[in-house]
């Protein structure tokens, strides 16, 4: 089971929304169960129950896990194909944001435009790597900073801008025989209060992401690519 899949179908991610259909994934994610299991465990005839796990099944959503003997009935196991699933921008392919349309880097909605192609472009990643069963090289960073004052917070932003500014102009080659264009999306914003602070992890070198959780900049910083 992957930890995480990504969702670009439009009828995939329809199907993955209906409530009934997203608690049966929920209850898959946590085991391998049956029509007959899971109907006890939503309240729901296990011919309805049947009706939902086919359509899940057809957009790779749940999967066969094995098959067990009841007397005379053969029962499916069926499991989720992930622990939890993102829906792609790519669903809303004609309404997708894009951050190109505007720049405005004091934008929130701007922010949100580069986060939905950060989700689509890793997504699409992920999804061609599965495919030819390769591995991406990747990198983020996720940590939180509080600032004294809004003097404080432009500071860094400003000492941020600079710093990355010279790491590209330090390792971008234009002419680099093979070398391969990476982004870089570097986001300043409140912290969303939640039970758990985030944590710091890290990966490879594919698609970037510094993501700070603090306070809008007043001096935003670059975004290169």
């Amino acid at each position: 089971m992957l930890d995480v899949s990504v969702i670009e179908n439009p009828e995939a991610a329809a199907t993955s929304l209906d409530p009934i259909r997203s608690r049966l994934l929920a209850e898959l994610a946590a085991g391998p169960a049956s029509a007959t299991m899971l109907a006890a465990r939503v309240g729901l005839p296990r011919q309805k129950v049947n009706y939902h796990l086919k359509a899940l099944e057809k957009h790779g959503l749940v999967e066969l896990a094995g098959e067990r003997k009841k007397g005379n009935v053969t029962e499916r196991l069926m499991r989720a194909t992930a622990a939890s699933y993102v829906i792609s921008p790519m669903a809303l392919a004609a309404v997708q944001p894009d951050p190109a349309r505007f720049r405005d880097q004091l934008s929130a909605r701007w922010l949100l435009a580069v986060a939905a192609r950060l989700v689509r472009d890793v997504g699409t990643l992920i999804t061609g790597a599965d495919r030819a069963r390769q591995r991406i090289a990747t990198f983020a960073l996720d940590g939180e900073v509080r600032f004294g004052s809004a003097a404080d917070r432009a500071a860094f932003v400003d000492e941020l801008t600079r710093g990355i500014a010279a790491l590209v102009a330090k390792y971008h080659d234009e002419e680099a025989e093979g070398g391969r264009p990476h982004r870089i999306v570097v986001a300043l914003h409140p912290t969303v209060k939640t039970p758990e602070a985030p944590a710091v992890t890290s990966g490879g070198a594919d698609a970037a992401a510094v993501e700070p959780a603090v306070g809008r900049p007043t001096t935003p910083p670059e975004e290169a690519s």
